[in-house]
């Protein structure tokens, strides 16, 4: 089994709308409420491709594959920041996330940033902190009326 590494594709949109959602849904689900799951994945979350499509034509996502099957993806910003960083449901523990780190901390080194930095969650704390990640602080944010716990967390990048 190996994991790739490329570019978005448009087409890549509504594989990518639903690795958010499910893992959201069934992975998440053990350290939030289903209300809070709710909340940060609606269900209208699947079907706004337009939505998602406009996003990533600007902010073009890491995605991973198996056998060419998206099992994974990982928004990175110039700046250092990840944005979304969601590996599929069924396919967790076998590597996704590590390789999409990999893969970020190249874009890092190539664009000559020094940190990188992402809002984590519960249940993606552990693996960011196993990556070396440390944590910069824990927070409270409110997404469409309803508190999630979360850490702002980082990366020194060794140029």
């Amino acid at each position: 089994m190996q994991i790739k590494t490329r570019n978005y594709q448009p087409g890549d949109a509504k594989f990518l709308a639903n690795i958010y959602y499910y893992t959201i849904h069934n992975i998440n689900i053990q350290d939030y409420t289903k209300e809070q799951v709710d909340a940060w994945a609606p269900e209208s979350s699947i079907n706004n491709l337009e939505g998602w499509q406009k996003k990533w034509s600007k902010l073009i996502p890491i995605v991973a594959t198996i056998d060419n099957e998206i099992v994974g993806f990982v928004e990175f910003e110039d700046n250092g920041h990840i944005d979304c960083f969601y590996v599929h449901h069924n396919f967790q523990s076998m590597g996704v996330g590590s390789a999409l780190v990999n893969a970020v901390e190249c874009a890092a080194k190539e664009k000559q940033i020094k940190r990188i930095f992402a809002e984590v969650s519960i249940t993606a704390k552990p693996f960011f902190e196993a990556k070396g990640f440390s944590v910069v602080k824990k927070q409270t944010v409110n997404i469409r009326g309803c508190d999630l716990v979360n850490f702002v967390m980082e990366k020194i990048i060794n140029l």
